[in-house]
């Protein structure tokens, strides 16, 4: 009965519910007022005999502290703290944490241009060369260290697959699985996609398989990450507009997650209609594009990068590349190509 007194949260009051003690009135020596406040904030009060009040548990409060834990277990939980804060202390804790070592362009593309949009809906499409599947890493590396993002999705030609999963996992130390049949018919829920977090998929495999996009519309994600964009092609043809499968498909993830980013060196064929319609997959109502004569230029560059080899320079402001020199060279044609020409 000593350990009951004010201030302290008891059970046994009112069944099922905590309740703290605000002051005790005795009234002799065997029957007592309790005032007491519950989890709603209302304060009320009961009369107890002394045996109902031996039966009152005293409670640890939820706002309470104590320094009673394991040492091991405190200094665990405060790493994990401070490694998910790590971002706001150093913001480019990926670049700090990864065997690489950044460019410029892959730094502004990730820091300045990605990272700051909410959600991000873009496309990357620097030359052949520029490293965007470092660009990808670093993103998708500060994401999960600033928990915005849990499940990711890498979808990419068959023949890299295993190129992305040796580059994220050597480079950021990012574990992601390649989806393998095996592992779609071996899922104990029936949805591998539901099962794993970080995963690499094969455009065609996806694309050219109904049961297995039937499987990704019950997925939702963090963050869609699609290698060889351009292969997600639709053609605009008069007023007909021709979806490809992996058209389709680019407008099927789009649709499933938070993030999304399109990752081609070759955005545009040449028709602005056709490029209209590739980048309504970033944003369908700005892009939409039903007819062939399209004469407008929109404009992209919230949404787009494009940087060609000569725009990408070092640290020290010397080009990256050797600078590309055309020349024509003429030579003689022999008598039986100059015939084959003539005729």
């Amino acid at each position: 009965m000593n350990q009951v007194r004010s201030g302290i949260t008891v059970t046994g009051i009112i069944p099922d519910e905590n309740v703290t003690i605000e002051n005790i009135n005795w009234y002799g020596e065997s029957i007592a007022e309790i005032i007491y406040k519950r989890t709603n904030g209302a304060v009320e009060s009961r009369l107890l005999y002394e045996s109902d009040i031996q039966k009152l548990q005293p409670v640890a409060s939820p706002s309470g502290y104590t320094f009673e834990c394991s040492p091991s277990a405190f200094r665990l939980v405060a790493e994990a703290r401070r490694i998910s804060q790590a971002y706001l202390y150093d913001p480019f804790m990926a670049v700090h944490s990864s065997a690489i070592q950044p460019l410029p362009h892959q730094i502004t593309a990730v820091y300045e241009k990605m990272l700051p949009r909410h959600p991000l809906r873009y496309v990357l499409a620097d030359d052949p060369g520029a490293g965007k599947t470092i660009m990808a890493g670093l993103l998708l590396k500060e994401l999960l260290l600033r928990a915005d993002v849990k499940r990711a999705l890498i979808v990419s030609p068959g023949n890299l697959v295993e190129q992305w999963q040796d580059e994220l996992y050597q480079k950021f130390s990012l574990h992601f699985e390649i989806m393998t049949n095996d592992m779609l018919e071996g899922a104990a829920s029936g949805n591998a996609f539901l099962e794993h977090n970080l995963l690499i998929a094969r455009l065609d495999k996806l694309s050219r398989n109904e049961d297995v996009q039937a499987k990704l519309k019950a997925a939702e994600w963090d963050i869609v990450i699609i290698d060889e964009a351009h292969k997600l092609s639709a053609t605009v043809t008069g007023n007909k507009i021709n979806y490809t499968k992996r058209y389709n498909l680019g407008k099927l993830l789009s649709k499933h997650t938070r993030h999304f980013l399109l990752m081609t060196a070759t955005p545009h064929s040449g028709s602005e209609a056709n490029f209209l319609q590739f980048m309504s997959l970033i944003d369908e109502d700005r892009f939409q594009c039903h007819s062939e004569n399209v004469s407008i230029h929109v404009d992209t560059s919230d949404v787009m990068r494009r940087l060609v080899k000569e725009e990408l320079l070092k640290f020290d402001g010397t080009p990256l590349f050797p600078e590309r020199v055309a020349t024509t060279v003429s030579y003689t044609l022999s008598g039986e190509e100059q015939r084959l020409y003539d005729e």
